[in-house]
């Protein structure tokens, strides 16, 4: 009964993933003030509900084999907040991808870069039907969930927050299949001030 339990999350939210992370590395990348370990709950509520908090989870198995660090927060989407993928996964030394979802807006992105290169960018706004970004080449992962194999010149795409989940399950880890299993650890939270 001591165990935490995951929470999982992936709606109206944004995360990162860290191939082969360390959470304190990630926190201190992003320059995120740690304030230390909390139970899993607590921490992605604070991060589901704050604007200036990111919880930060501990190495979870995932996509290739591999180990994720994810750090979630809606202080990621904040317009003022920049993340610059290619400079993080170089500072990181490993792969970097990014995912947003706002189903208000229906508002979808997702990014990958590595080793300081970015590979990979797709953004999409619902409400207008526009693709706001879209760098390089959808791969497998994406053309299961329905992008096109070329940037659309016409309005031809929809994307929803299930197909965020089915790209990030893809990559790393869909965070929503957390939900209820037991941790490997607790969560660190870092805040922006």
């Amino acid at each position: 009964m001591n165990k935490d339990i995951m929470v999982g999350f992936g709606g109206k939210q944004a995360w990162l993933a860290v191939r082969d992370g360390d959470p304190a590395g990630v926190l201190a990348v992003l320059g995120l003030r740690d304030l230390g370990e909390v139970r899993w709950r607590d921490g992605i509520d604070l991060a589901h509900l704050t604007d200036d908090r990111v919880a930060v989870t501990p190495p979870l198995p995932g996509a290739g084999g591999r180990t994720w660090v994810l750090a979630a927060g809606r202080h990621l989407l904040r317009p003022d907040t920049v993340l610059d993928l290619p400079t993080l996964s170089e500072q990181l030394h490993t792969e970097v991808q990014f995912f947003a979802t706002h189903r208000v807006t229906e508002t979808h992105r997702w990014q990958r870069a590595d080793d300081g290169s970015l590979l990979r960018a797709f953004g999409y706004v619902g409400q207008t039907g526009d693709v706001t970004s879209w760098y390089g080449d959808p791969g497998p992962v994406e053309l299961a969930a329905g992008l096109p194999a070329e940037f659309p010149e016409d309005s031809g795409v929809l994307v929803s927050e299930r197909d965020v989940l089915r790209v990030a399950g893809g990559w790393s880890i869909d965070p929503t299949e957390l939900d209820g299993r037991t941790a490997p650890g607790p969560l660190r939270v870092g805040a922006t001030a």
